[in-house]
């Protein structure tokens, strides 16, 4: 089944573009790129895929000739298909296996821009940082992530609640009712993550066991992938620092933790490779004294999350039984997991053509160790989100950032329903989307 994603209409409003860019999509491995771009072929009179990885003796058509004109020709003879500017569809899969053919897309925009060709790779900020140019300016990246929550709503054909969960606000909650299965949607969702796979397993037969078995099986296939990521880093240190990350979520990233038999440098390159193939995300910390976040921000103090929660809590070894059946607060966020759904929720939030930073505040004070989760830029505004459970006493450090910073509001994820108080507006955990997104609701 394919799984409709909000990368679809940015595609349709590519296609018609007068001015468009040869597109490349870039993300971790099975978070769904090659299925959208095939579903999104069907738009097209005519549909060519090149896979590198699968066929290797392709990469010969782009070994000494960059020419669009002459690629296609060659393209063409060998799948006996016509390629024709604005009825064909190229797409260029597993494209890190073939830097030349990377370094060729600046050529299709500059002699063949009638032609629509997309390129896709899981390993691609690899390649690309070991090319000597990389057509800046005549190139479009697109990121993708495994799926949101919305869009997991949307494929089990819960639209109607979607939308409902959309229009919340504090003026305007939920009605309890719908708010307890969208909790109970979302534990699930957390449960299993948005890889497309699994997700579709879910909708498809409703059983978390076998979810299970299947992201375990996802773990075994991601960790198999680190032979590919440097030849120079062992594949034993890399799955221990991917451990690491998953077992100090919520704090403060620590080498010395992470690889016993590494030095901070040695793990630090191996953690780097790691938020390089997408799967970690780094949250950093922020002075948070002004816009832009990064302006301020502090490299040596960072947390990580990582890049599915289907992984992480099967990584973390959480009980299902006790995850799925409590309504709890804190057993939902139990390893900090919540944490990590609000921060993938903010990232997948964004515009898919930008690569987006997550930071967090944290002040280390004689008697006074404040943290605020998350902090973001918001309509030109700086905006402190907290991820707790429901009560003004587990805010101080929320309140002491909205008063060191002199900021008018902030925001709290819970279990709790739309709301507001003071200065402060919650947000359901369903609903992280409408706080970047108002025009949702």
């Amino acid at each position: 089944m394919y799984l409709h994603r909000k990368v679809d209409l940015e595609l349709l409003k590519w296609k018609v573009e007068s001015h468009r860019k040869p597109l490349l999509v870039r993300g971790a491995r099975q978070v769904g790129k090659t299925k959208t771009i095939r579903e999104f072929g069907k738009q097209f009179d005519n549909f060519l895929e090149i896979n590198f990885e699968e066929s290797p003796k392709l990469k010969a058509l782009f070994s000494e000739d960059l020419s669009p004109a002459g690629i296609c020709e060659n393209i063409a003879a060998i799948y006996k298909s016509d390629i024709v500017p604005g009825k064909t569809l190229l797409f260029l899969d597993e494209i890190q296996e073939c830097p030349q053919a990377i370094m060729s897309l600046r050529y299709f925009y500059e002699k063949m821009p009638g032609l629509h060709i997309i390129a896709a790779g899981s390993l691609l900020e690899f390649a690309l940082s070991d090319l000597p140019t990389f057509g800046v300016g005549r190139i479009r990246s697109m990121f993708m992530y495994p799926l949101s929550f919305s869009e997991f709503l949307a494929g089990a054909g819960e639209q109607q609640v979607l939308q409902l969960a959309r229009k919340g606000s504090a003026n305007q909650p939920v009605n309890e009712a719908i708010h307890s299965k969208l909790i109970e949607l979302t534990q699930k969702f957390i449960c299993i993550g948005g890889m497309p796979e699994i997700v579709a397993t879910y909708i498809e037969t409703k059983n978390l066991n076998q979810c299970q078995q299947l992201l375990d099986d996802l773990v075994i296939s991601i960790q198999a992938d680190f032979s590919k990521y440097r030849k120079r880093i062992p594949v034993s240190r890399l799955k221990e620092v991917f451990q690491a990350a998953v077992f100090q979520a919520g704090q403060k990233f620590v080498f010395a933790k992470a690889c016993i038999q590494a030095n901070q440098n040695q793990v630090k390159e191996a953690l780097q490779l790691l938020i390089t193939a997408g799967l970690v995300f780094p949250v950093t910390h922020s002075s948070a004294n002004g816009l832009p976040l990064g302006a301020g921000a502090n490299p040596q103090k960072q947390k990580m999350i990582v890049f599915d929660t289907g992984i992480f809590q099967r990584m973390m070894g959480l009980k299902l039984s006790e995850f799925i059946l409590s309504r709890e607060f804190n057993a939902i966020n139990k390893g900090s997991i919540a944490e990590q759904f609000v921060g993938l929720e903010l990232l997948k939030s964004a515009s898919c053509f930008q690569s987006p930073s997550l930071y967090y505040w944290h002040r280390e004070a004689r008697n006074s160790n404040a943290e605020v989760d998350y902090v973001i830029s918001n309509q030109q505004n700086i905006t402190p989100v907290e991820v707790k459970a429901g009560t003004k006493g587990a805010m101080q450090s929320l309140f002491l950032f909205l008063k060191e910073k002199k900021l008018q509001q902030g925001i709290r994820v819970s279990n709790e329903n739309f709301l507001a108080y003071d200065n402060i507006v919650v947000y359901p955990l369903y609903a992280v989307e409408n706080i970047l997104n108002p025009s949702v609701q």
